[in-house]
């Protein structure tokens, strides 16, 4: 073969490679890490997510891929999963809480993180430059941090004679330690004293269950994921020893729970979808605004106050954006 015809050849072989490479790389599918301490990928975050993803028109595990790391409760082990969505590596990194966050944070400063939920200051903790223009790889939702405070209010104005209130908290969890502080000030200032009682595993919050409530006159439950993961265990405490309690999501009340005010943690994860594909679509995260929440869900279930033989004021439960009847 003459040198001309040898290049010809290798020249008109070697034309489609660009346009074949260009073509697997417009028909790569995304693939999303999900960092949560949620037991299971049934959970209420998990199923909030996938139903914003699919109405952007997402097609799970066809037009995007999503892993799932879940720590089922336990805060140490997040570390770890958010090395190994790094080491996939994954595109976006969806987490769920604090915990969750600073580990994703941790892990990597490069690919794209998307806060579903942080009970945290994200500049206070180092995330994010500012709420405006976060500047680093980090975005997404905060809700607003302290509604300790707002729960013990509502705690005293439902049953005012309440003197000594048990307070549930986790010592190995960020947003469960940040708040008791919150709760501590706000105790002293309604002239309340409290009753510290912690937990940091399932087998702990069980053996609480064989502790006495017969001191306490009220229950508040700081937030936690593993007290989100077992609330069942909790609220049965709280039936036992008759005592009412002031949870921080609207799912304690669905389940039975008397009182639950906190943010709607569904439709934070439903706008963490969207941050997901304004990323994907080539958005610097950096560039996009953290959203911070303000809506909160105040939940009553009165058939729980019936069970415990408890009277609610007409006016606290006309104030409630929802009633269980």
């Amino acid at each position: 073969m003459r040198r001309r015809d040898f290049i010809k050849s290798i020249a008109a072989s070697a034309a489609p490679w660009p346009l074949v490479a260009r073509a697997q790389q417009a028909a790569k599918v995304p693939r999303v890490g999900f960092l949560s301490p949620a037991a299971s990928e049934t959970g209420g975050t998990v199923t909030a997510f996938r139903k914003g993803i699919r109405d952007l028109g997402y097609l799970e595990g066809q037009t995007i891929v999503i892993d799932f790391c879940l720590s089922k409760g336990i805060t140490d082990a997040l570390p770890a999963l958010a090395e190994e969505l790094v080491r996939i590596p994954v595109d976006v990194i969806v987490t769920d809480g604090t915990s969750a966050a600073l580990a994703a944070f941790a892990a990597t400063r490069t690919i794209p993180i998307v806060m579903g939920t942080t009970g945290g200051d994200p500049v206070a903790l180092g995330l994010a430059k500012s709420l405006s223009r976060p500047g680093g790889n980090v975005t997404g939702t905060q809700f607003f941090a302290g509604l300790s405070e707002k729960r013990m209010q509502l705690l005293k104005q439902a049953f005012p004679r309440a003197q000594r209130v048990a307070v549930l908290a986790n010592p190995k969890d960020a947003i469960s330690i940040s708040e008791m502080p919150k709760a501590e000030m706000a105790a002293a200032r309604i002239g309340v004293h409290l009753l510290p009682l912690a937990a940091s595993t399932p087998e702990e919050l069980r053996a609480l269950a064989q502790a006495s409530l017969s001191d306490a006159e009220g229950f508040l439950v700081l937030p936690g994921a593993m007290f989100y993961n077992n609330r069942a265990i909790i609220i049965g405490i709280a039936a036992t020893a008759r005592v009412p309690a002031i949870y921080p999501e609207r799912e304690y009340a669905d389940d039975g729970g008397l009182i639950a005010y906190g943010p709607n943690v569904a439709e934070h994860f439903r706008t963490a979808a969207g941050y997901v594909d304004r990323i994907l679509r080539g958005a610097n995260p950096g560039d996009l605004p953290i959203d911070v929440s303000s809506k909160f869900d105040f939940v009553i279930n009165l058939r729980t106050a019936l069970a415990l033989q408890l009277a609610l004021p007409p006016d606290f439960v006309s104030a409630a954006n929802e009633v269980i009847e």
